[in-house]
């Protein structure tokens, strides 16, 4: 099985844009722990006097940690199947375009989670991105089914 070179390349930048927006996300999640006074454990509340200790104890802080949880729950997915989706030779307009919407909906679910922007905007984001892995787990599938 070979993959063309523009396909994968295409693939490898929103992967690797993906992942870097996930590690993004513990910054976010210190800044507002930061901002918030609010720490994980009482060996970091040594170093804090006064702060809040524990999770759930903020919700700017709690925001943003499910905000990075969502982001795990779906791009881990997206780079599985997006990496099985190279082998079913697939055209580079359609995975480029699968890709850019998957990307795309990630950064606008975080956009509209942590500035609070009224539903349905998170939920319109979060299904594009689904319908994203989705479409490719099942040409995924299918591709590769006659093969059992």
């Amino acid at each position: 099985m070979n993959i063309n070179q523009d396909l994968f390349a295409t693939f490898a930048f929103h992967a690797g844009l993906m992942a870097v927006k996930t590690l993004g996300m513990a910054f976010a999640t210190v800044k507002q722990r930061i901002s918030n006074n609010n720490v994980m454990t009482k060996e970091d509340a040594s170093m804090r006097p006064g702060a809040k200790v524990g999770v759930g104890v903020n919700e700017d802080v709690e925001r943003v940690r499910r905000a990075h949880q969502n982001d795990i729950e779906n791009i881990f997915p997206f780079l599985t199947l997006g990496f099985l989706y190279l082998f079913t030779n697939p055209a580079l307009s359609t995975a480029t375009t699968v890709f850019r919407i998957f990307s795309g909906a990630r950064i606008m679910h975080t956009i509209v989670y942590l500035w609070e922007i009224p539903q349905p905007s998170r939920a319109l984001a979060f299904f594009a991105g689904m319908g994203a892995n989705l479409y490719m787990g099942y040409k995924v599938l299918s591709t590769f089914a006659s093969a059992m």
